[in-house]
Protein backbone atom coordinates (compact mmCIF):
# COMPACT_ATOMS: atom_id res chain seq x y z
CA UNK A 1 0.00 0.00 0.00
CA UNK A 2 1.55 3.48 -1.29
CA UNK A 3 1.57 6.61 1.53
CA UNK A 4 0.41 9.87 0.74
CA UNK A 5 2.90 12.45 -0.21
CA UNK A 6 2.88 14.58 2.82
CA UNK A 7 3.96 17.83 0.93
CA UNK A 8 1.62 17.81 -1.88
CA UNK A 9 -1.53 15.74 -0.80
CA UNK A 10 -1.88 16.66 2.81
CA UNK A 11 -4.16 19.76 3.39
CA UNK A 12 -2.06 22.87 4.83
CA UNK A 13 -5.21 24.01 6.70
CA UNK A 14 -5.52 27.70 6.48
CA UNK A 15 -2.73 31.11 8.22
CA UNK A 16 -4.70 30.46 11.53
CA UNK A 17 -4.43 26.67 12.59
CA UNK A 18 -2.04 24.62 9.80
CA UNK A 19 -0.64 21.36 9.74
CA UNK A 20 2.63 21.08 10.65
CA UNK A 21 4.81 18.01 9.04
CA UNK A 22 8.06 16.96 11.33
CA UNK A 23 11.25 16.71 9.70
CA UNK A 24 13.17 16.10 12.49
CA UNK A 25 11.90 16.25 16.26
CA UNK A 26 13.50 18.48 19.45
CA UNK A 27 16.85 17.16 20.81
CA UNK A 28 17.97 15.63 17.11
CA UNK A 29 21.36 16.37 15.73
CA UNK A 30 20.78 14.70 12.30
CA UNK A 31 19.23 17.08 9.98
CA UNK A 32 16.67 15.40 8.28
CA UNK A 33 14.83 16.46 5.29
CA UNK A 34 11.40 15.77 3.39
CA UNK A 35 11.93 14.82 -0.65
CA UNK A 36 9.08 16.71 -1.52
CA UNK A 37 8.74 15.12 -5.00
CA UNK A 38 10.23 12.04 -3.70
CA UNK A 39 7.78 11.79 -0.91
CA UNK A 40 10.13 9.94 1.85
CA UNK A 41 12.85 11.40 4.51
CA UNK A 42 16.56 11.22 4.20
CA UNK A 43 19.15 12.33 6.17
CA UNK A 44 20.08 15.67 4.78
CA UNK A 45 23.67 15.83 7.19
CA UNK A 46 24.70 15.88 10.80
CA UNK A 47 25.12 19.00 12.14
CA UNK A 48 28.57 19.61 12.12
CA UNK A 49 28.69 21.60 15.45
CA UNK A 50 27.64 19.90 19.19
CA UNK A 51 24.12 21.33 18.84
CA UNK A 52 21.07 19.79 18.55
CA UNK A 53 17.38 21.30 17.46
CA UNK A 54 15.67 22.83 20.42
CA UNK A 55 12.58 22.09 19.01
CA UNK A 56 10.44 19.81 16.47
CA UNK A 57 11.39 21.34 13.28
CA UNK A 58 9.34 20.75 9.95
CA UNK A 59 7.20 22.36 7.12
CA UNK A 60 4.08 23.37 6.14
CA UNK A 61 2.31 21.19 3.23
CA UNK A 62 1.48 22.85 -0.09
CA UNK A 63 3.55 25.78 1.15
CA UNK A 64 6.46 27.58 -1.22
CA UNK A 65 8.51 30.30 0.58
CA UNK A 66 11.34 32.20 -0.78
CA UNK A 67 14.01 29.27 -0.95
CA UNK A 68 12.19 27.45 -3.24
CA UNK A 69 10.98 24.67 -0.23
CA UNK A 70 8.00 24.50 1.89
CA UNK A 71 7.86 26.89 4.24
CA UNK A 72 9.95 26.22 7.63
CA UNK A 73 8.64 25.83 10.95
CA UNK A 74 9.78 25.49 14.40
CA UNK A 75 7.20 23.64 16.84
CA UNK A 76 7.39 24.23 20.52
CA UNK A 77 6.72 20.93 21.92
CA UNK A 78 6.98 19.68 25.32
CA UNK A 79 8.09 15.98 24.25
CA UNK A 80 10.16 14.82 21.00
CA UNK A 81 8.29 13.66 18.12
CA UNK A 82 9.20 11.78 14.86
CA UNK A 83 10.16 12.69 11.42
CA UNK A 84 6.71 12.42 9.54
CA UNK A 85 4.66 13.36 12.84
CA UNK A 86 1.76 15.40 11.71
CA UNK A 87 0.55 18.12 14.47
CA UNK A 88 -2.16 20.83 14.05
CA UNK A 89 -0.40 24.01 15.17
CA UNK A 90 -0.70 27.81 15.42
CA UNK A 91 1.30 30.28 14.97
CA UNK A 92 2.96 32.66 17.92
CA UNK A 93 5.22 34.63 15.68
CA UNK A 94 8.55 34.39 12.94
CA UNK A 95 12.10 34.33 13.24
CA UNK A 96 13.56 36.52 10.13
CA UNK A 97 16.22 34.94 8.94
CA UNK A 98 18.54 34.07 5.30
CA UNK A 99 21.26 32.40 4.23
CA UNK A 100 22.99 31.68 1.15
CA UNK A 101 19.82 30.56 -0.24
CA UNK A 102 18.27 34.04 0.17
CA UNK A 103 15.32 34.82 2.75
CA UNK A 104 14.88 32.06 4.86
CA UNK A 105 11.80 33.00 7.41
CA UNK A 106 10.92 30.38 10.16
CA UNK A 107 7.61 30.23 11.59
CA UNK A 108 6.92 29.93 15.47
CA UNK A 109 4.40 27.61 16.47
CA UNK A 110 2.96 25.77 18.72
CA UNK A 111 0.12 23.50 19.10
CA UNK A 112 -2.87 23.89 18.95
CA UNK A 113 -4.47 23.50 22.63
CA UNK A 114 -6.28 20.11 22.11
CA UNK A 115 -3.21 18.57 20.94
CA UNK A 116 -1.28 20.35 24.27
CA UNK A 117 -2.45 22.71 26.36
CA UNK A 118 0.53 23.89 27.86
CA UNK A 119 1.06 26.56 25.75
CA UNK A 120 -2.29 28.05 25.91
CA UNK A 121 -0.85 31.01 27.68
CA UNK A 122 1.46 31.95 24.83
CA UNK A 123 -0.09 33.78 22.25
CA UNK A 124 2.79 35.71 20.68
CA UNK A 125 7.01 35.27 20.70
CA UNK A 126 6.42 38.04 23.58
CA UNK A 127 5.17 35.82 25.98
CA UNK A 128 8.18 33.40 25.81
CA UNK A 129 10.88 34.24 28.51
CA UNK A 130 13.17 36.63 26.96
CA UNK A 131 16.25 33.71 27.44
CA UNK A 132 14.51 31.57 25.67
CA UNK A 133 13.91 34.02 22.84
CA UNK A 134 17.36 34.58 22.66
CA UNK A 135 17.99 30.75 22.39
CA UNK A 136 16.05 30.61 19.25
CA UNK A 137 17.78 33.30 18.07
CA UNK A 138 21.04 32.49 18.26
CA UNK A 139 20.10 28.88 17.27
CA UNK A 140 20.07 29.26 13.59
CA UNK A 141 23.14 31.65 13.40
CA UNK A 142 25.46 29.24 15.22
CA UNK A 143 23.61 25.78 14.02
CA UNK A 144 26.14 26.51 11.13
CA UNK A 145 28.82 27.68 12.82
CA UNK A 146 31.52 24.61 11.53
CA UNK A 147 29.61 25.18 8.11
CA UNK A 148 32.17 27.95 6.62
CA UNK A 149 30.85 28.40 3.15
CA UNK A 150 27.43 28.85 4.75
CA UNK A 151 27.72 30.57 8.35
CA UNK A 152 28.97 34.13 6.66
CA UNK A 153 25.64 34.37 4.66
CA UNK A 154 23.08 33.63 7.59
CA UNK A 155 21.87 36.85 8.54
CA UNK A 156 19.35 37.00 11.67
CA UNK A 157 17.05 39.60 11.68
CA UNK A 158 14.93 39.32 14.88
CA UNK A 159 11.28 38.11 15.05
CA UNK A 160 8.05 39.13 13.93
CA UNK A 161 4.38 39.23 15.11
CA UNK A 162 1.51 36.96 14.90
CA UNK A 163 0.05 38.98 12.00
CA UNK A 164 3.39 39.05 9.76
CA UNK A 165 3.81 35.00 10.46
CA UNK A 166 -0.06 35.03 9.08
CA UNK A 167 1.10 36.91 6.01
CA UNK A 168 3.89 34.58 5.47
CA UNK A 169 2.15 31.51 5.56
CA UNK A 170 -0.66 33.08 3.40
CA UNK A 171 1.75 33.78 0.64
CA UNK A 172 3.28 30.77 0.90
CA UNK A 173 0.61 29.19 0.29
CA UNK A 174 -0.92 30.99 -1.83
CA UNK A 175 2.55 30.83 -4.09
CA UNK A 176 2.17 26.78 -3.55
CA UNK A 177 -1.35 27.31 -5.91
CA UNK A 178 0.62 29.43 -8.47
CA UNK A 179 3.28 26.91 -8.72
CA UNK A 180 0.95 23.97 -9.16
CA UNK A 181 -1.42 25.07 -11.42
CA UNK A 182 1.71 26.29 -13.58
CA UNK A 183 3.36 23.27 -13.62
CA UNK A 184 -0.69 21.67 -14.58
CA UNK A 185 -1.05 24.17 -17.17
CA UNK A 186 2.80 23.54 -19.17
CA UNK A 187 1.71 19.87 -18.28
CA UNK A 188 -1.51 20.39 -20.39
CA UNK A 189 0.04 22.28 -23.34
Amino acid sequence: MKGINLYHELSAGDADTFHVVVDLPKGSSNKFEYDEEGGYFKLDRVLHSQMFYPFDYGFIPQTHSDDGDAIDVCLLVTYPTFPGCVIKARTIGMIKTADEKGGDNKILAVPISKVDPRFDEIQSVNDLPKHIQQELLIHFKEIKKLEQTKYDKVVINGFDDVEAAKMEIHKAMEAYKSTQESFKAGKNS
